[in-house]
């Protein structure tokens, strides 16, 4: 089973009110565990960055002038992503996204069908508790020192290991799983003959137990002899 865990960066909230894509950062999994294959590409929004935008994840305008535009890395895009299931956290306002910038290019739209809400896994997951990506890494124990701004690919990686905890546990270090080899060492117990011990009771035991039971009246064994 072929997934990708994505995240994009954009400059703004609403493509309908002109915010555009700025970064797509993807990250693939096969049965679930990661491969190593990875697609980044920050794009020129043709347009300014604001201020707010650009604290929370860095992204200036500037440093996108020289970038390529989303129709130059479409198809490079959409080769990685193939018909594999798309794993985002808050994934409507990805797919949003996405969607608009294809639709602008004439291409066919992301089927909602293909879209996993980590958001919403973890919500249901974890009713009442804070589930921002932040908190999920403090939840699972996943390291996120390097991530001092949003990023793209960072963030989609930091999501792959969330994702798969959520889905039932990740690989230690989000690695591989290595093969193990177990050797298994034969023993063989020598076990000594043992003479069987008597069991039949000693006449004084018989003597005993006919004394305890001519002290019982009327006793349910005896019931209709004589």
């Amino acid at each position: 089973m072929r997934e990708i865990v994505f995240d994009t960066e954009t400059t703004g909230f609403d493509p309908d009110k002109g915010d555009r894509l700025i970064e797509i950062g993807c990250v693939e999994l096969v049965n679930r565990l990661p491969t190593g294959r990875t697609f980044h590409q920050l794009i020129n929004p043709e347009r300014d960055v604001p201020k707010g935008a650009e604290e929370v994840h860095g992204i200036s305008t500037e440093m996108l002038k020289d970038k390529p535009l989303f129709a130059a890395v479409v198809d490079d895009f959409l080769a990685f992503v193939g018909d594999a299931p798309l794993v985002a956290h808050n994934a409507e306002f990805d797919f949003r996204f996405l969607n608009w910038e294809l639709k602008n290019l004439g291409r066919p739209v992301m089927s909602w069908s293909r879209m996993v809400d980590t958001l919403d896994i973890a919500k249901r997951m974890f009713p009442g508790a804070k589930a921002s990506l932040d908190m999920l890494c403090s939840r699972f124990g996943i390291d996120r020192s390097a991530r001092t701004k949003h990023g793209a690919l960072l963030d989609a990686q930091l999501l792959a290991e969330v994702y798969l905890e959520l889905m039932g546990g990740r690989q230690h270090g989000f690695q591989l799983m290595e093969t193990v080899v177990e050797t298994r060492t034969s023993v063989t117990l020598e076990r000594r003959y043992r003479a069987p011990r008597p069991h039949a009771p000693t006449e004084e035991e018989q003597a005993a137990h006919a004394a305890f039971l001519a002290r019982i009246k009327n006793p349910l064994w005896t019931a209709g002899q004589g």
